[in-house]
């Protein structure tokens, strides 16, 4: 009787400890939230700072610039050091005082403009343009890769290259070929988007993009169609077109300015260099222009294999006859006549594609020309 008394108390006592151990981790978890809340509260009853910029430091003051215009003097707290005029920093809201220095804030949000990435394309993705691969290695690799055999030859490698051509011809394709190259970052922009709308916005978002490719160096910046902010410049025009000349000197300013670019390359890109600015063209800017042109009968044969190398292809195919119906056609046409090959076998539920597949995309492809060289035509009468 007593060992069977001793088990069941033993056993009460065992179930209080696991109540109390319960207990205690649920204290635990309320107090661990009760601190969590009260930090929250905490945070939503602060006041907000403004941010400002030094326009001028005197003694222990400075003048500051809020982003709606207005300019006060104000105090700085001792604790903050080392503040200079342009530089960013945080201010109380009832008595303006400043109280922390933060980074210099850009007025975009430059990577939503740009498409910043360490190209993967290679020289070997790239067909019938071997000359002008030649050139473009020459200019942009060439000075990153040996910056010393410039300076014992005692000469200054060009600041950019101007690529200009048809449309489709590979000029993308290149610039990000030698970046990959050079393993160098690779920044891309429509020149359209660096028109903004505000008087000096187009010009604050250039420089920002200078200073995002200096700071990620060796770094190329492609600007394609250029000829949206690099046309010949006029003396009449209304406010939008004079905003648009204040972001192209801007451009002119960084390419060949103050700063120096460094291990920094402008790539351009246009179909339309008859358009373009002689100022932009001119020796130490986009001096070295580059003509991309159709690919040639020698040049054809390259393309389509390096757009058919994933392909399965019919041994009876006729290649002759195929490339010899696609002379004219740009490279981007070319890589279009595969695709469109490849939907033709898979409609007949097919994985090998036949000689009929290849005529029928270049059928295709040469309607869908025809088709845009009439409507271009009915646009104009």
């Amino acid at each position: 009787m007593e060992a069977e008394g001793k088990k069941q108390l033993e056993k009460v006592i065992s179930h209080y400890t696991v109540d109390i151990n319960s207990t205690e981790e649920e204290n635990r978890l309320l107090k661990e939230t009760v601190e969590h809340l009260k930090l929250e509260l905490n945070r939503l009853q602060k006041t907000p700072l403004l941010v400002a910029e030094v326009r001028q430091i005197i003694g222990e003051n400075a003048v500051l610039r809020l982003p709606n215009g207005n300019e006060f003097f104000v105090e700085i707290l001792s604790e903050c050091k080392d503040i200079r005029p342009g530089d960013s920093v945080l201010i109380e809201q009832k008595n303006l005082t400043v109280v922390k220095k933060i980074d210099s804030r850009k007025k975009f949000s430059v990577e939503k403009f740009v498409i910043i990435e360490k190209p993967t394309v290679k020289w070997s993705d790239v067909g019938g343009l071997s000359k002008q691969e030649e050139e473009i290695r020459e200019v942009i690799e060439l000075p990153l890769k040996k910056p010393e055999l410039f300076r014992k030859v005692g000469i200054s490698p060009p600041k950019g290259v101007l690529l200009y051509g048809a449309p489709g011809t590979g000029k993308t394709l290149l610039a990000k070929a030698v970046a990959s190259s050079t393993n160098s970052t690779f920044i891309e922009i429509v020149g359209s988007e660096l028109v903004q709308k505000f008087i000096g916005e187009g010009a604050k978002l250039v420089k920002e993009v200078f200073q995002l490719a200096r700071e990620n160096a060796p770094a190329i910046i492609f600007i394609d169609e250029i000829d949206a902010i690099a046309a010949t410049r006029i003396e009449v025009g209304t406010s939008g077109e004079r905003e648009v000349q204040r972001t192209f000197m801007q451009l002119l300013a960084e390419i060949d300015g103050f700063k120096s670019l460094g291990d920094v390359k402008v790539i351009g890109c246009t179909n339309r260099k008859d358009i373009l600015d002689p100022a932009i063209t001119r020796p130490g800017r986009l001096d070295r222009m580059i003509y991309v042109p159709i690919p040639s009968k020698e040049g054809i044969p390259q393309i389509f294999k390096i757009h058919t190398k994933d392909m399965k292809l019919d041994r009876k195919m006729n290649i002759t006859r195929i490339f010899k119906d696609m002379e004219g056609f740009s490279g981007a046409e070319i890589k279009a006549v595969c695709t469109e090959a490849g939907y033709f076998a898979i409609r007949s539920n097919r994985t090998a594609i036949t000689p009929k597949d290849f005529i029928q995309a270049i059928k295709k492809v040469k309607e869908r020309e025809e088709q845009e060289g009439n409507d271009f035509m009915r646009m104009f009468g």
